[in-house]
C-alpha cells in the first residue's frame, strides 16, 4: 500500500502543478502589412504576436543584418520596431522570437514599399530570407532528444522490469550494464541538450552550444529550469541505481525511491515540447505522462527481455518473466495508443492539419511504424500463447526460443525508429 499511496500523492502533485501552456509564439499581424504600399514612409513597424513577448528574446534585423530597436507598447504582445529611411523607399525586415514556454524559435520576413516603389529582385529577396536555426544545431538537438528518450525508456522501463517481474535481474551482468549505460546516456543527453537548446534559440552554431554563457542564458529560462530539474533527477537516479546493484530490488524503501525518481524523470521530460500545449493543458500533461510511462515500460522491458533474459534461456525465468511482461506490454500499448490519440488531436487540432502539414506527415509516419511494431508484438504474443510451454519443457532449447527472439529484436528495432520520429516531432512546428 505504501507505493500506491506515494503514487497517488505524486499524481495529485502532477494535476496541481500543470500550468496553462500555449503553442509557439507566432506573428498575428503587422502594420504596415507584408507586401503593403503605404503612401508615406512610416517611422516604425508594429508587430502583434499571439502571446506576450520577451523583448530580450526578440530580434528584428534589416536586409543588411543591422539590428533594429524594439520597444514594448501598452500591450505585452505588441511591440514597436524603429525604422530608418531607405533611399529607394523599400523596406525589408526579418524577425525571430523564442517561445518562453518551450524554447522553440519562430521567424518570418516582412517587406513593403512606399507608394509605387518597384518590387525587389530575386537577389534582394534571397538576402531578406528569415533567420532560422543552424541545420547542424537542429540535427544535434534531434539526436540528443532521441538519445534522451531512449535512455529514459531503458532506465525507467528497466527498473520496472526488475522490480516487478525479475528481481533476480539485479545480479545479472547484462541487466546491470544496460541500466548503467542508460543512466550515463540520460545524464549526458540532458547536459548536452542545455547547450544545444541555447544555440538553437539564439540561432547560433555548434560552437555556441559549448560556451558557458549559453548555458547561463538557457538556465535562466523556463525550458532551462526544466532541463536543470531533469538533470537533478538523473543525479538522484544514480542513488537508486547504486542501491539496486547492491541487491535492494525487493526492498519496499528502494521501490518507493525508484518510483519517485521515475516519476520525476517522466514528468520533466514531458514539460518541454508540444505535449502540454493546447486548450486543456492539464489533460495534456496527464496524457503525456501516460504516453511516456507506457513507452518506457514497453521499450525498457523489451530491451531487458532481448538482451538479458532470452540469452540465458533458463526455463524457470522464461515461465515466470515472459507471461508477466506480455501482460505489462499489452497494458502499456493500450495506454500509449489512448494517450497518443489525445495528444495528437490536441496538438494538430484537425484532419487538415494532419494531412497538410509536415508535422502531421511525421505523425502519420510515426503511426505507420508503430503499426508495424504492433504486428511484431502480436507475433511475440502468439508465441507466448502457443510455444512458451514447449520452450520451458525443452529447457529453453535455442531452436524453440529463436523465433521469439527474432520477433522481439524486430520489435525493438522498429521502436528505435519510432523514437527517432518522436524526436523530429518535438522540434517540428505543428502549424507547418
Amino acid at each position: 500500500m505504501r507505493p500506491l499511496l506515494v503514487l497517488a500523492a505524486l499524481l495529485c502533485a502532477l494535476l496541481g502543478a500543470a500550468q496553462p501552456a500555449s503553442a509557439h509564439t507566432e506573428l498575428v499581424s503587422s502594420s504596415p502589412k507584408d507586401g503593403a504600399t503605404p503612401a508615406k514612409a512610416p517611422d516604425h513597424l508594429t508587430l502583434t504576436f499571439d502571446e506576450a513577448v520577451d523583448l530580450a528574446r526578440l530580434r528584428v534585423l534589416t536586409v543588411d543584418g543591422d539590428r533594429l530597436p524594439v520597444s514594448r507598447t501598452a500591450k505585452d504582445n505588441v511591440v514597436r520596431v524603429g525604422l530608418g529611411s531607405p533611399a529607394d523607399g523599400r523596406f525589408a525586415v526579418v524577425w525571430s522570437v523564442v517561445d518562453e514556454e518551450d524554447g522553440h524559435a519562430s521567424s518570418g520576413r516582412i517587406t513593403f514599399a512606399v507608394g509605387a516603389a518597384p518590387a525587389r529582385t530575386g537577389g534582394d529577396e534571397a538576402r531578406t530570407a528569415a533567420p532560422a536555426p543552424s541545420p547542424s544545431v537542429r540535427k544535434g538537438l534531434v539526436a540528443v532528444r532521441w538519445a534522451g528518450y531512449l535512455a529514459l525508456a531503458l532506465f525507467v522501463g528497466g527498473l520496472a522490469f526488475v522490480a516487478l517481474l525479475w528481481p533476480g535481474g539485479a545480479y545479472e551482468p547484462r541487466a546491470r550494464a544496460l541500466l548503467g549505460l542508460a543512466w550515463t546516456a540520460g545524464l549526458l543527453a540532458t547536459v548536452a541538450a542545455v547547450g544545444l537548446q541555447g544555440a538553437y534559440a539564439s540561432l547560433g552554431g555548434l560552437r555556441d552550444a559549448l560556451r558557458p554563457a549559453t548555458y547561463a542564458d538557457v538556465l535562466a529560462t523556463e525550458p532551462g529550469v526544466v532541463l536543470a530539474a531533469r538533470g537533478l533527477m538523473w543525479v538522484l537516479a544514480a542513488v537508486v541505481l547504486a542501491a539496486l546493484l547492491q541487491g535492494a530490488a525487493r526492498s519496499p524503501g528502494w521501490r518507493v525511491g525508484a518510483l519517485a525518481v521515475a516519476f520525476g524523470l517522466l514528468r520533466t521530460t514531458g514539460m518541454t515540447g508540444h505535449n502540454s500545449e493546447g486548450s486543456e493543458p492539464t489533460w495534456g500533461a496527464v496524457a503525456d505522462f501516460v504516453h511516456l510511462l507506457g513507452a518506457a515500460l514497453w521499450i525498457g522491458g523489451l530491451a531487458m527481455l532481448a538482451l538479458a533474459v532470452l540469452p540465458r534461456r533458463r526455463p524457470a525465468e522464461l515461465a515466470e518473466v515472459v507471461p508477466g511482461y506480455a501482460r505489462l506490454a499489452a497494458l502499456s500499448v493500450t495506454g500509449i495508443v489512448g494517450a497518443g490519440l489525445v495528444l495528437a488531436w490536441q496538438v494538430v487540432g484537425s484532419f487538415d492539419g494532419l494531412l497538410h502539414t509536415s508535422y502531421g506527415h511525421l505523425l502519420l509516419v510515426k503511426t505507420a511504424v508503430l503499426g508495424c511494431v504492433l504486428l511484431a508484438a502480436y507475433a511475440s504474443r502468439q508465441w507466448v500463447r502457443t510455444r512458451l510451454d514447449l520452450a520451458v519443457l525443452l529447457r529453453g532449447d535455442a531452436a524453440t526460443v529463436r523465433p521469439f527472439g527474432y520477433s522481439v529484436a524486430a520489435e525493438t528495432g522498429l521502436v528505435l525508429v519510432v523514437l527517432a520520429v518522436t524526436s523530429l516531432l518535438v522540434t517540428a512546428d505543428p502549424g507547418r
